[in-house]
This record gives structure tokens, C-alpha cells and sequence, in this order.
């Protein structure tokens, strides 16, 4: 036992005071020691990583449900021999959708009650596996409060009394049944499952955009019982229209038309599209917008769809509101080194062209009645009042705020954690391989800089509305999403006037950031993980943001196994270019594996056929031990518990602090 000196416990006085209140004994102090050592020598929780959700609300679900294979690996553990591979797909469908799937259970089955205690055996089974590696206060807190008691008595295996508490059991289970609670307890166990096989869940970034309903994944990651975010460029964008930047509002926008879906912003937000589709009519209905019809599927239940010009000339109207806003920005932030992104004023309305980068491009498109081609920046009054109204719109949005408030308090630019660098785009970086410096930060780079960005994102939430503070940190929200070589844009530029404006698709190119040329070279990974202060044994860079193209052979994991890429097409519109459904990772007490997941075929299809997602996994490092909680953050942090609380217990033995009465 450590042993520790009069200095030490005078430097430490003030605190052990307060820890004496929390353990007023020898006795009570020297317990929870006991407690703690007994949990270092657990098994350490699974971790569980996804990233670039985009919205996808159906796959995502599914996959948090199964926990990338984990329940279905439990299943075959457990039951492989006594159940067949139909009833444990069925079991699977069970825990992942347990109120829907009892409904069809209730209407197939001849005897209920049978089928019921069955069901509730084999749950049983399957929480006393998955709860193994936790105390049993942990597990006490992951029950549902009503059935905690019952629960826990039917999770608990005295191997030395099996067959009085096979009996016990079973009475439990034949009054559960006849009392009609099979149901409510069907569900809790299938619930508590969920909860134990994955102890924390990582979001490396993109949550929004594209797909169908993003506002349904972060109602799940807010109920979720662990879960980090590492912010993604869509993330920051929805994030600064949520301050009520109007470039990062209009660029939400504009994404939304362009893939057709407006169900976010309508249903999902309740923000009424309103008064910019009267002002589009009445300024864009004559103008061509063949360039602005939806790219995806126009199945939603905006204006049941059925008018796509109308959705063409709001897009257009939103676009070009976006170009006069960012330049407002780019003109207003000299230090962001955007200016040849001002394109407004590079056009030249009687030829039809427009300079970019010195090279003069023809448009397919000068339609533009709401531009004053003597001051292409500014907007009209029909615009500023559109602006005004949706600037509100976003800002009162009651659901909209209480998830970028879940954004700001569960995310960040980057995490670290159990060793491991996570983030979504990039650590920028320049054509020699050295960590780029940003005039926007003073000049710096690498970790200063990300800091800086985390910092400034905040700031543009957090800071007081009306002021420069407020103002810079807005600008800033709109520089982390399109910015040059912005660390979780990572490209030179985007290029969304061009692809409106220019058929030839020379110039939509959009030039990554030096970093992706980079991440096969092991001396890169090296050092931007010794940047984080992490070593370069046993860490890794876990990282989203641009799609694996497994079809094309590209493969997920780099850098000799640095560096780990698991964005691998969640998003349908993506799957037609990567071939698959989406990359996940696992972290457990065995090691670490990637699965590489076929695309989801809908909710309705995994329960009515029992229908799981197939994955192919690759255990890429294992442990060459069992990796214990002692070796994990939650680890040290609890080491430094016990020596706090063994520094106590001698204070009270030296009689430097007094034990306390227990009442």
C-alpha cells in the first residue's frame, strides 16, 4: 500500500475535509477502495463507433440495436445448439423491435403463455451474459425502475442453489404472465440488453443532411445512456443556423432542396417554408431552373411533392441568397483567405461568363433578377425579409435549439479517448506534410488550432446576440462548414456555384486537403497522434467525413493500422459509389474489429422477416490480453480515487482528520 508523508497531507487538507464528509470513517472509506479495485479488474466496456449518419434514421437504429453484430454474436453463444437459426433471428428481431415484433408474436402464437415464458427465459439468459462484465450497481441502474427489484432477482445466478432458484425463477416468471406484465417486462429486458452490450457510443460527426430524418437520430442520441459527438461539417452548418447565422441557414437550406428533402425542416423543425416559396414564385417564376430540380427522391410529405418547380425556384432563391451571404462573410473576415470565392461580382452578365481563379467559364444560367449587378452582395427587400423571417424561424425552433444545445454539451472537435484520437475530417495540413497555420487563429495549427475551432464554435452559440463576440463566432460556424482547408470541411473549396451555374465539370472539382493524400503514411499518423500528446504504440486516429470506396478495393483501415476510416456510405446516396451500407467499429475487452455492413432494406422488412443487417467483420487487432478497466481512462480516473481515498483513510488512522458519528 502506498505510504504517504506529512506533505502530502497538507497540501491536500482542504480536500480530504470534503472527501471526510462523502466518507466519514476508516470503515466507509476503506469499502469503497474495495469496490473500486474490484472494478479495475473488470472487463472493459464495449465501445461502439459510427459516423456520416446523415439522417439515414431507419439504418441507424438498426444498427445502434444490434450494436453491429454484438447481440446476434451473444445469441449464437448462448443458443447455437438449442435454438434454431430461424427462432434466434427471430429472438434478434425481438430485442431490436420488441413492441412491434410482440404484436405479430401475439397474433401467430396458439399458447401465449408458453411462448411468453420461453421468450422471457431465453431474455433472462441473455442480460445475465451481457451484464457479466459490470458490479451490480451498475446493472441495478440500468433497469427500469418499476421492474428493478424483480429483474435483478431473476438475473441473479446462485450456482451453488440452482434448483430452488430454477423454481424461484419460474413462479417469478408464471406471475409475470398472469398478471398480463409479460409484455411491459418483454420489452424492459429487451431494452436493458440494449443498454448493457454497449457501454459508450462514439458519433464521429454528420449526423445531418441527405437523408430522410436526422432530427430522429438525435432524438435517440439524447436518450442514449452514453454517448460522445465529434462535430462533422453538416453538424456545424445545422449547428450555426441554430445560432442564427442566416450564410449557415441558407446553406441548410440549399442542401435540403438539393436532395429533395424538406421533411427535416417542415416536419421534423415545424419551420414553414411559407413565405420563401411566395417570394420565389413572385420573383422566380419565369426564370429557368432546370439546374435546381431535386437530386433524390421527392417521396416526402412537403407539399405532397407534387410541385417540383415550385421546390426548383425556392432552391434557386436560396441559392443565390447564399452566394450574397457568404460573400458578406468572406468580405466582412479578410483573415478567412476566401476572396477568390467571391464569385457575384466575377460574373459579366452580357457575355454570360464568370472568372474563376483567372479562367473564364460560360454560364448556363444568367437569370438572376434579384442580383444588382452594381452591388451583387446586398440583398433586396424581398430577400432581407425571407432572411428575417427564417433567421427567427430557426432560432425559435423549440426542437431545433434543444439539439444544438445536445451538440454543444455532447460534442467537440475532437475526442480523446482510451488512447484513441477521434475526429471527423481532417488535422489540416500543407503539401510538405507540416501542420498548416491559420491566419484566422493567430497562426496556429495542429491541436492549438483545433482547440481554437472548438472554441470560436461556442462562441457563436454561447456568446451574448447583438454583440462582435456573437457575430465572429457565427462567422466562424460558417467557416468550419465551407472554409479553406477547414478542418472538418478539409477541401480547398466547395464548389456549389459552380455545379449551378457551369456545366463543365472541370470546374466542380474540390481538392482534399493534403491530409487524405497522407493517411497511408504511417510517419503522418505518427505525428499527429504525438501532437495529441498520445503514443504511438497502441492508439489510433478513428476518422469520418469521406467515404471508402470498398467496390473500387479501397480498404478502411490505414497507416499500418494508425488510422481507421469508417465512413463508409450510411447515406443511399453514397452506396452507389462505396458499394456498401456503411463502416462501424467495435472496442472491447478483446480488441478492436471494423465491419463493413450491407445496406439496411427498411424497418418494416427487419420485422415482419426477421431480417438483420448481414456485416462482414475484420478483427483487425486483437489483445494479446484481456483488455480490464484498469487499463482504460475510466481506470486511471478511478486509480486516482483510490489514492485519495487511501491518503484519507490514513489521515483518520494519524488522527489528522477525525472520523465522523454515522446517523
Amino acid at each position: 500500500m502506498k505510504r504517504f508523508t506529512d506533505e502530502d497531507f497538507t497540501q491536500n487538507s482542504l480536500y480530504l475535509d470534503a472527501l471526510s464528509r462523502q466518507y466519514p470513517t476508516v470503515r466507509t472509506a476503506t469499502a469503497e477502495i474495495i469496490n473500486l479495485s474490484a472494478i479495475l479488474n473488470l472487463p472493459k466496456g464495449t465501445e461502439h463507433f459510427i459516423s456520416d449518419i446523415h439522417g439515414e434514421h431507419e439504418a441507424f437504429r438498426h444498427i445502434l440495436n444490434n450494436a453491429s453484430g454484438c447481440i446476434r454474436e451473444k445469441l449464437d453463444l448462448l443458443f447455437k445448439d438449442i435454438l434454431s437459426s430461424k427462432d434466434r433471428a427471430e429472438l434478434a428481431t425481438l430485442i431490436y423491435y420488441p413492441s412491434a415484433k410482440l404484436k405479430e408474436i401475439a397474433q401467430e402464437s396458439d399458447d401465449l403463455h408458453e411462448r411468453y415464458r420461453l421468450i422471457l427465459l431465453n431474455l433472462v439468459s441473455i442480460v445475465r451474459l451481457v451484464a457479466s462484465k459490470y458490479t451490480r450497481s451498475k446493472v441495478r441502474k440500468a433497469l427500469t425502475p418499476e421492474y428493478a427489484y424483480i429483474l435483478e432477482e431473476l438475473i441473479m445466478n446462485d450456482k451453488d442453489n440452482q434448483e430452488n432458484r430454477s423454481s424461484y425463477h419460474e413462479n417469478i416468471l408464471s406471475s409475470i404472465i398472469d398478471l398480463g406484465q409479460a409484455e411491459n417486462m418483454i420489452i424492459d429486458l429487451a431494452t436493458t440488453i440494449k443498454r448493457l452490450i454497449v457501454d459508450r457510443l462514439h458519433i464521429v460527426g454528420d449526423v445531418f443532411d441527405r437523408g430522410a430524418r436526422p432530427d430522429i437520430v438525435l432524438d435517440d442520441l439524447i436518450n442514449h445512456h452514453g454517448v460522445d459527438i465529434q462535430w462533422g461539417n453538416h453538424d456545424i452548418l445545422w449547428m450555426g443556423a441554430a445560432c442564427g447565422s442566416r450564410a449557415c441557414i441558407a446553406n441548410a437550406l440549399n442542401n435540403s432542396f438539393s436532395y429533395g428533402n424538406l421533411d427535416t425542416i417542415e416536419i421534423g423543425y415545424g419551420i414553414s417554408l411559407r413565405p420563401l416559396s411566395l417570394f420565389a414564385n413572385e420573383q422566380y417564376s419565369d426564370s429557368d431552373v432546370s439546374h435546381y430540380m431535386p437530386k433524390g427522391n421527392t417521396d416526402g410529405d412537403f407539399l405532397k411533392q407534387d410541385d417540383d418547380k415550385l421546390i426548383a425556384r425556392m432552391h434557386k432563391a436560396i441559392s443565390i441568397i447564399q452566394f450574397k451571404l457568404e460573400g458578406q462573410t468572406i468580405l466582412r473576415n479578410a483573415e478567412f483567405q476566401m476572396d477568390n470565392r467571391l464569385l457575384l461580382d466575377k460574373i459579366d452578365p452580357q457575355k454570360g461568363t464568370v472568372t474563376i481563379d483567372g479562367k473564364e467559364y460560360t454560364l448556363n444560367n444568367t437569370d438572376l433578377p434579384t442580383v444588382d449587378w452594381n452591388n451583387p452582395y446586398a440583398l433586396n427587400d424581398g430577400e432581407t425579409r425571407v432572411m428575417h423571417y427564417l433567421k427567427n424561424a430557426f432560432m425559435r425552433s423549440e426542437k431545433l435549439q434543444k439539439h444544438a444545445s445536445f451538440l454543444f454539451e455532447k460534442g467537440e472537435m475532437y475526442t480523446i479517448f482510451n488512447n484513441n484520437l477521434l475526429f471527423h475530417g481532417c488535422i489540416p495540413l500543407d503539401e510538405n506534410g507540416e501542420f498548416i497555420k491559420f491566419n484566422c487563429a493567430n497562426g496556429l495549427s495542429g491541436k492549438a488550432f483545433m482547440d481554437y475551432c472548438d472554441r470560436m464554435a461556442r462562441q457563436g452559440y454561447f456568446a451574448k446576440d447583438g454583440t462582435v463576440e456573437r457575430q465572429q463566432g457565427k462567422d466562424f460556424l460558417w467557416f468550419l462548414w465551407c472554409g479553406k482547408n477547414s478542418p472538418l470541411c478539409a477541401r480547398e473549396k466547395i464548389t456549389t456555384f459552380e455545379r449551378l451555374f457551369i456545366d463543365d465539370e472541370a470546374a466542380w472539382i474540390e481538392p482534399k486537403n493534403t491530409y487524405y493524400n497522407s493517411w497511408n503514411d504511417e510517419k503522418i499518423a505518427d505525428k499527429i497522434l504525438t501532437e495529441f500528446s498520445l503514443g504511438k504504440n497502441g492508439s489510433h486516429i478513428i476518422n469520418g467525413h469521406i467515404p471508402i470506396k470498398s467496390k473500387k478495393g479501397e480498404a478502411p483501415i490505414k497507416a499500418n493500422g494508425k488510422l481507421i476510416v469508417i465512413d463508409g456510405g450510411f447515406c443511399q446516396a453514397y452506396q452507389s459509389t462505396t458499394g456498401i451500407g456503411g463502416y462501424t467499429l467495435i472496442y472491447n475487452a478483446e480488441g478492436i474489429r471494423v465491419s463493413a455492413h450491407e445496406p439496411f432494406k427498411g424497418r418494416i422488412n427487419a420485422i415482419r422477416n426477421n431480417i438483420d443487417i448481414i456485416s462482414d467483420t475484420v478483427v483487425f487487432e486483437h489483445a494479446d490480453h484481456k483488455i480490464l478497466v484498469k487499463d482504460t481512462d475510466k481506470g486511471k480516473e478511478l486509480q486516482r480515487k483510490i489514492d485519495d481515498l487511501t491518503l484519507l483513510g490514513q489521515a483518520f488512522e494519524q488522527g489528522i482528520i477525525k472520523e465522523k458519528a454515522i446517523h
